[in-house]
């Protein structure tokens, strides 16, 4: 999600028009397949990466712009070397507030169980609607949806990729499934 992330990012800025809303889609739920849900299971069951779908939920309730910006910082703590720990609110408030969202209220927020509905709705919506079994999945608006697993294209490319991936998957559903033999990926792609 990190990748597909920062080539939006890129994207946008060269000037490509692009409209996201960020769901939740819970993966270690989607990898296990025993008891209960891991939102109806304790804090301390529900995986590693639980805690910051709720943080992200949270965040959203102080708008957009904060989420975006929380967004951003969040997976660049956990994926540019820091490798952050996201199961404990503690990293995650201070992500907030360094993004100038309240942290205090983001604690709170993190306590109320309804953001809890709020994933569950997100996750069971994308596996049982959209087909979703991993991130990045996209959704276009016209219903088609797309799991990609890319690297960051570079900056004079990621418009015209992004036109390019747009164009091919949204539009064309009879493209069922694309994938690179691996290992190892393409020559030069890292």
């Amino acid at each position: 999600m990190h990748n597909a992330a920062v080539w939006l990012d890129k994207a946008r800025a060269a000037g490509f028009e692009v409209d996201v809303t960020w769901r939740a889609f819970v993966l270690d739920e989607a990898a296990r397949s025993d008891g209960a849900a891991l939102w109806d299971r304790p804090e301390d069951e529900r995986g590693r990466s639980f805690l910051s779908l709720l943080a992200g939920k949270a965040a959203a309730r102080q708008g957009r712009e904060q989420f975006e910006r929380f967004h951003r910082a969040l997976l660049a703590a956990r994926h540019d070397g820091g490798r952050i720990r996201l199961d404990r609110p503690g990293p995650l408030v201070e992500i907030a507030e360094a993004q100038g969202l309240d942290g205090d209220r983001l604690a709170s927020d993190l306590e109320d169980p309804d953001l809890l509905a709020e994933v569950a709705a997100d996750h069971k919506e994308a596996v049982s609607d959209h087909g979703v079994f991993g991130t990045p999945t996209f959704l276009f608006e016209n219903g088609q949806s797309v799991f990609l697993k890319t690297f960051i294209p570079p900056d004079d490319e990621a418009a015209e990729a992004l036109a390019h991936f747009a164009g091919l998957f949204a539009e064309r559903s009879y493209v069922g499934e694309v994938k690179r033999p691996q290992p190892p990926w393409p020559k030069g792609a890292i």
